[in-house]
């Protein structure tokens, strides 16, 4: 059927709605209403002035609330509709594809809530091309659709990408991981803010709980991507938790961050995870020093602040000597750490594996600058792209799932005797492995929110046995 056929259609019939996710939707077609009408809730404006948009969500099925699509559009109008029972109503308007019968045209839609009528849709005489013929007698003239497609083995073919509105938690917007974030999800054409993680402040209660940033509560967001710096981690989880009750998706939760952040604890479910690192051996008295180091073996060892980072409070001694006079230095500053078997054939280089969503995606090799044994990028180690074998693969996705990371960077060093967990980053750099591998990974960090962020299919009921 072309598009300049004539199509009839009935009083009630089957449409789709494919630039909102909805393949299936039952209508009424009532020409004696000017303006067409789509089921909305959770109605909410978002994005820039310039270019608004809007975010609802629809249950599609009517007398089911188990199934819900979100959806979101440009606002092209905000309109007063008078309702067919006389009262006024501000709705905001969209524009969308229709289709039905085998053709398909834009029409203008309006938002309001219509869950207590018996159809999802009105469609108006104005929606109505001049080749469309209303019989207002019959219904169904065109082919019937099934409410089937919202089903787990379709729906994830039939759903659309929509605007997604996305949260940075991060205190350095100008940064290159945070900047990248933004630029690549805006290029998509979703919202992404930049929320300064100290700025934000709680409502802890049962019924309501809300995040509030600068006097504001915050809106729902689809996704939080947390970017906390060590110096915050206690807080920053606690905000990333609030987010976590109010059934955000994180990227990263705030139990992994938290474990990743403390390196004895990280430690700890490393080795119970069974997953291979260096000895490692830790201890509150001071009058254990000795036996401290003989668990961890010979001289060199490392000596490690619990909540270093980029390299900042790790020590190489190179006699037990050494590793006794810093382990006093470190006791008299009342700091925690732990004392750590130094990997001497790994000269210096360690490997960085960026895991997202299971998946290692990007892998690159750092060296130290000079006579430094730490080849973090930021104490001028320098990083080219390397090629890992299947062991420290499956290594470095153990250890990122042994945390619940949805990102993650999991270093490891090359031993005599496999690979070595070294550390698992909860908010790894963009920028080093992006110039080493030249692989996008603030896309590919997108394409897994994207893939999340969907609606839940319709469980299919099971089939009656007599």
């Amino acid at each position: 059927m072309n598009d300049d056929s004539i199509l009839k259609l009935g009083w009630e019939e089957w449409l789709s709605l494919p630039d909102l996710s909805l393949p299936t939707i039952k209508a009424k077609i009532d020409t004696g209403a000017k303006t067409s009408a789509l089921h909305a809730f959770d109605i909410e404006p978002f994005g820039s002035a310039s270019r608004p948009k809007v975010r609802f969500a629809i249950h599609p099925i009517p007398g089911n609330e188990t199934l819900t699509i979100p959806c979101s559009a440009p606002i092209i109008d905000r309109r007063d509709v008078i309702s067919s029972n006389g009262e006024s109503e501000m709705r905001y308007v969209i524009e969308t594809m229709l289709s039905v019968g085998g053709q398909s045209w834009p029409i203008e839609v309006t938002l309001t809530n219509r869950g207590s009528m018996a159809y999802r849709m009105l469609l108006g005489r104005q929606a109505l091309r001049e080749n469309t013929v209303v019989a207002p007698s019959e219904r169904f003239c065109q082919p019937d659709l099934s409410y089937d497609v919202y089903t787990a083995s379709k729906l994830r073919t039939a759903t659309k990408a929509r605007a997604l509105r996305i949260a940075v938690l991060s205190r350095e917007p100008g940064s290159y991981s945070t900047a990248k974030l933004v630029s690549e999800g805006e290029a998509r054409g979703h919202v992404v803010e930049v929320i300064d993680t100290t700025r934000c402040y709680m409502a802890i209660n049962a019924k309501a709980p809300e995040v509030y940033y600068d006097g504001k509560r915050l809106p729902r967001f689809d996704a939080v991507i947390p970017r906390i710096g060590a110096s915050i981690t206690t807080y920053g989880c606690s905000v990333l938790r609030q987010f976590e009750t109010l059934g955000t998706f994180c990227v990263n939760g705030s139990a992994g961050i938290a474990a990743s952040r403390d390196k004895l604890h990280a430690h700890q479910v490393l080795a119970r995870h069974r997953i291979g690192m260096p000895m490692t051996a830790f201890a509150a008295s001071p009058k254990d020093t000795k036996n401290l180091m003989d668990l961890v073996g010979t001289a060199p060892m490392i000596v490690k602040l619990l909540e270093s980072t980029q390299g900042k409070g790790v020590v190489l001694a190179e006699t037990k000597k050494a590793a006794e006079s810093v382990i006093d230095a470190f006791r008299g500053l009342k700091a925690s750490f732990l004392v750590q078997d130094f990997v001497k054939e790994s000269a210096g280089e360690d490997i960085r594996c960026l895991v997202i969503g299971g998946k290692v995606v990007a892998s690159m090799k750092r060296s130290s600058g000079g006579d430094d044994f730490r080849s973090n990028l930021h104490r001028g180690g320098s990083a080219e792209i390397t090629r890992i074998s299947k062991a420290e693969r499956d290594m470095a996705t153990r250890a990122a799932k042994a945390f619940k990371l949805g990102v993650a960077g999991v270093d490891l060093l090359r031993s005599s005797e496999g690979p070595k967990i070294l550390e698992v980053n909860s908010s790894p750099g963009l920028e080093g492995i992006e110039k080493a591998t030249g692989k996008n990974i603030a896309a590919l960090l997108m394409d897994q929110i994207e893939m999340r962020v969907r609606p839940a299919p319709l469980k299919k009921a099971p089939k009656k046995t007599s």
